[in-house]
């Protein structure tokens, strides 16, 4: 609910501010907070934002009080007093009366709601213990996963920054005024008065009612007053303790029959309702969001994936269009076609083929084609000599050997015959003379190489009578010193054997 929406709101009793307040030489604050402005004004309940978006009232229901029972489990697991786990709730239907369940994730939202709420009780708790609650309490709910702790990853961080930002949006939508009035102290006030309050049972039944009661729209509908009285008489009620009824008691505190009625009605409605299913509430605010996207992108002409949609079937079709030039004629009053006309009308029909070019000049030209390709072929095949003949035969022959459609579609006039004629004359001359600088450079890089290679031989040729040179000289002082000790070992064995004889004489 926004602030505008606050103060527009007609159940206000604010004085008249036409002029603000002078604070220096401006006026400033034309807005009034009281706790009146808590009370969301009749045409804001319905349709709500989430029934504009496409959610039904059953669904929204339902997601309303699955969101306050999480505030509320979540609250007795951080052990929050029970105040402020009732202005979370508070503060969770009015953000919700101003935006929408579609475009805004319920779950997120609690968590800034309880966070909020326990600082503006004075019970403040730290994101990351509201975090891993809400993480034990997905994990409950589904009974076959296993449970794990929290994990500090990327998810982890982006969740904190969500809820956040959340808590700020809930601030801004409500202007700030996040003042509650809770009925928990006037209903033991009351009970006082009617001289109830030793009745522990009747007190405690009308505590409960009201706790109910938050999962309802009641608290941003009624009065705190008002709802005190329809908790002490629905357990009255209950418990079928009398009360005053003449007059009737509640008329002492200020309270209706038809609101205390109306309050009762949709506390008991509560009880009767199925409990809701997370997982399918889910896919049906998720189905409603992916229907909102493509409205949205429709919107703007796009497709569902942010392409540019088509608006007609013709948009881009291959076939050309009946405004085509080829088929709208226009009359060309240049002086060329002027001259062209009278040329044509001076000159017989000839019998020039469509193409321009007659039969014996085709013939012609084949040959001195295939003669090319032959001698260019039969040459060295080196990659420069490839690349070349490559360009000169992509260059020569590309623009000849497959006529243009065009061609075929009507007789030409000689004029232009003759000038195709002479302008291919002039191509084939100029990429003649291309094929022959290239002929001629490739001829003299094949000689440099060939030049090349030779001195690479004669070298090569020179290290090897080198080299076996010196191989057989290495060769003749081996066997050379292998004589000389040869002939050493043969003096020596010489005399050891002469002097043995000698010494067998002697004996």
């Amino acid at each position: 609910m926004s602030l505008i929406s606050i103060i527009a709101s007609p159940n206000l009793n604010k004085p008249s501010l036409a002029e603000g307040i002078l604070i220096g030489d401006k006026h400033y604050s034309e807005v009034y907070l009281a706790i009146d402005s808590s009370i969301v004004p009749e045409e804001r309940l319905s349709p709500t934002p989430s029934m504009l978006d496409g959610l039904d009232l059953e669904t929204e229901t339902d997601l309303r009080i699955l969101g306050c029972e999480l505030i509320q489990s979540a609250g007795i697991l951080l052990r929050l007093p029970q105040v402020a786990m009732a202005t979370a709730q508070v503060l969770f239907h009015r953000f919700f009366y101003s935006k929408s369940f579609i475009k805004h994730n319920f779950e997120i939202v609690a968590m800034a709601c309880i966070n909020l709420a326990s600082k503006i009780e004075e019970s403040p708790r730290r994101v990351r213990d509201v975090l891993n609650v809400f993480h034990h309490l997905k994990q409950s709910r589904d009974k076959r996963r296993t449970r794990t702790p929290l994990t500090l990853d990327q998810n982890y961080i982006n969740t904190k920054s969500q809820v956040i930002k959340a808590e700020r949006r809930i601030l801004k939508e409500l202007g700030f005024c996040v003042h509650v009035k809770h009925p928990h102290k006037i209903v033991v006030m009351y009970l006082q008065v009617l001289e109830c309050e030793k009745n522990q049972t009747l007190v405690q039944t009308a505590w409960n009612y009201m706790n109910d009661a938050l999962r309802t729209n009641v608290f941003v509908r009624f009065e705190a007053e008002t709802i005190a009285c329809a908790c002490i008489y629905l357990a009255a009620r209950a418990l079928q303790i009398p009360l005053p009824t003449d007059p009737h008691w509640y008329l002492l505190f200020g309270g209706t029959e038809e609101d205390i009625s109306d309050i009762c009605i949709t506390t008991l409605k509560l009880y009767s309702r199925k409990k809701p299913n997370y997982e399918q509430l889910e896919r049906e605010v998720e189905k409603k969001r992916l229907l909102l996207d493509e409205a949205k992108q429709k919107s703007k002409g796009l497709n569902p994936n942010g392409t540019p949609a088509l608006t007609g079937t013709e948009g881009f079709s291959p076939a050309s269009k009946p405004c085509s030039p080829r088929e709208v004629k226009v009359e060309d009053n240049s002086p060329v076609t002027k001259v062209q006309k009278e040329y044509e009308e001076r000159q017989p029909v000839s019998k020039i083929p469509p193409n321009g070019i007659n039969k014996d000049t085709k013939e012609t030209f084949q040959n001195g084609q295939k003669h090319s390709q032959s001698r260019s072929s039969s040459r060295s095949r080196s990659p420069h000599r490839q690349i070349t003949s490559r360009c000169s035969h992509s260059g020569t022959y590309s623009s000849h050997s497959s006529p243009s459609p065009r061609q075929h579609k009507g007789h030409r006039s000689p004029l232009l015959s003759h000038l195709k004629a002479e302008h291919r004359s002039s191509e084939t001359s100029r990429h003649s003379i291309k094929r022959r600088r290239s002929r001629s450079r490739s001829r003299s890089v094949s000689q440099e190489r060939g030049r090349d290679r030779d001195r690479d031989h004669q070298k090569r040729k020179h290290e090897h009578s080198s080299s076996s040179s010196s191989r057989g000289h290495h060769r003749d002082r081996q066997e050379r010193s292998r004589s000389r000790e040869h002939g050493q070992r043969s003096k020596h064995h010489s005399r050891s054997h002469s002097s043995h004889v000698h010494s067998r004489h002697r004996r």
